[in-house]
């Protein structure tokens, strides 16, 4: 028991690692924090330091995931432990003990937690974020679509209902993150992005 709270803690610890500022700050570019969103995240650091230091963030915030589930896994901690790292790992990006518990939103951490412990629903999970983007330019309106349809896909991929109520509290972590979002895509005031601007 011990060595599985210390791992959550470790996934957490991963997860506070804050990829975007690094990523910027080793590019010379400009500290996400002070522009855009002044979020650390994959969309703003695209926004503000460009494709190359946004692709590098969203490949950082995904591998944070995908470590720490695939190694809790590899050394074969019990399901609900493997879900708990999950969790954590997602919290520690939001949370950020290393930026006074600010951090991202949690999109990209929580994909690659997810691809981590069931590859093919993660996978599905980043084709809608991808599908939603591509067709309606909403960069969170993409990522609350594919995390409000996790608790179903994870039903009916696994009826698995630990899976389930791990979706359920990444759905919460994702809409606590996107909560200025929802309101300007109420407002109709969000704005739009193209993952392939510059």
């Amino acid at each position: 028991m011990l060595w599985y709270i210390l791992g959550a803690l470790g996934a957490y610890m991963l997860g506070s690692i804050p990829s975007g500022l690094l990523v910027s700050k080793a590019l010379g570019e400009k500290d996400p924090r002070t522009a855009g969103s002044k979020n650390i995240g994959f969309t703003n650091v695209l926004r503000v330091s460009g494709k190359k230091a946004g692709i590098l963030t969203l490949l950082g915030d995904i591998g944070k995931g995908l470590t720490a589930t695939v190694i809790a896994q590899v050394l074969e901690a019990p399901r609900l432990w493997v879900l708990l790292i999950g969790l954590a790992v997602v919290l520690g990006h939001i949370f950020s003990i290393f930026l006074s518990l600010k951090g991202g939103k949690g999109v990209a951490t929580a994909l690659g937690s997810v691809l981590g412990i069931e590859p093919v629903l993660g996978g599905c999970l980043f084709g809608i974020w991808i599908g939603a983007v591509l067709m309606f330019r909403y960069s969170s309106g993409g990522a609350l679509t594919a995390f409000l349809g996790f608790p179903i896909l994870a039903f009916l991929f696994k009826e698995d209902m630990q899976l389930v109520f791990f979706s359920l509290g990444i759905l919460g972590l994702i809409v606590y993150g996107h909560t200025e979002n929802i309101r300007r895509l109420a407002n109709g005031t969000e704005s739009k992005m193209s993952l392939f601007s510059s």
